[in-house]
């Protein structure tokens, strides 16, 4: 078994939800990390936060950069053993020019796997989304299973929306620039569901919103859709196994604990917290498309409305011998958190 203490990880986008949750898990194992931000300010901030959950946090360091910048990767990368590709842009509200999105997630990705390749790393694991494999469908294809095998249709706009195009364009230019060029380096991907699990700080993640509103009271109805779940925890370590796992190259892994109704994640919510002001009650479909109007972030979500998406996400398990968690600890760590952090009083 390889000795992976000491080596070097360059791990994008540190500040996120998912890219504090990976440093912690990588600074636990050994590992020494250079997380990359678009701010140096925010380096303190963040440093403190995770040292709250490691004791290895002098094995941390910082540096400034933009995923469009190709200059800065190519220094970053030198002397790196792994790259891990948290960084990508994930906006709450949809710009009016998808390619806001779809340009910097797929030029960023190859930015760095073009200093990656061209300094040595040995392997690059990139955190893709289960966004670019369930989407994109025609309505005779929902009632099949999809595996890492499917990928996203681009092409249909009818069931694919920009966040979801994007995260899928950047994922299979990372494979066509290995498959051309890759020069040796490995590639992983890691696609997840929707991540929920503890919040570290009050820049929290996207997923998490949808606990923070439901436990503020601010959804009277849920709209009648359901999605993957997995703990951000859960992720961070399938980043680590991928990373090490010799057999992972070349692979995809779906990151998901199994599908919950945002129905299912209201009960769970209030069963725990029996005080709370929150709903169970389902919203008519058409009253959710009329709400998306009004509630921009709302819009993404019409794709699955009434709709069910099917995966099976076992292979993880299975190969890598990952353990997912449970939907609910997820949902419930999630919502100690954010009432910790005073985020929802």
């Amino acid at each position: 078994m390889e000795n992976f203490i000491n080596k070097n990880v360059l791990l994008t986008g540190i500040s996120g939800f998912l890219g504090s949750h990976t440093a912690i898990a990588l600074l636990n194992k050994g590992y020494r990390v250079i997380g990359t931000l678009r701010d140096m300010n925010r380096a303190e901030s963040i440093r403190e936060v995770i040292a709250q959950h490691t004791p290895h946090a002098d094995r941390l360091q910082f540096a400034e950069a933009e995923l469009l910048d190709a200059e800065v990767w190519k220094s970053l990368t030198k002397g790196m053993d792994y790259v891990v590709h948290v960084a990508s842009p994930f906006p709450r509200e949809l710009p009016k020019d998808e390619n806001e999105l779809i340009v910097p997630a797929k030029q960023g990705t190859l930015h760095v796997l073009e200093a990656a390749a061209a300094n040595g790393v040995k392997r690059v694991v990139l955190v893709s989304s289960i966004a670019a494999v369930v989407y994109g469908k025609k309505e005779a294809e929902l009632a099949k299973v999809f595996t890492e095998k499917d990928w996203t249709d681009v092409t249909n706009l009818q069931d694919t929306e920009p966040y979801f195009r994007s995260k899928t364009l950047a994922e299979k230019a990372a494979w066509d620039f290995v498959e051309r060029t890759g020069r040796g380096m490995e590639l992983v991907s890691v696609l997840p569901g929707a991540m929920l699990g503890p919040v570290l700080e009050n820049d929290y993640g996207t997923s998490a919103n949808i606990v923070v509103k439901i436990l503020a009271g601010k959804m009277p109805a849920m709209p009648h859709i359901g999605f993957e779940i997995v703990d951000v925890r859960a992720v961070a370590k399938l980043l680590v196994l991928s990373m090490e796992a010799p057999h992972a190259d070349g692979q995809r892994f779906m990151a998901t604990a199994g599908p919950m109704t945002m129905k299912e994640i209201a009960a769970t919510l209030k069963h725990h917290y029996p005080n709370r002001k929150i709903s169970t009650r389902e919203m008519p479909n058409f009253l959710a498309k009329l709400l998306a109007v009004f509630e921009p972030s709302l819009k993404p979500v019409l794709l699955d409305l009434g709709k069910t998406r099917k995966v099976r996400g076992d292979r993880a398990v299975k190969e890598l011998g990952w353990n997912p968690g449970s939907p609910s600890d997820a949902i419930i760590s999630c919502a100690k958190s954010v009432l910790d952090l005073k985020i929802v009083q």
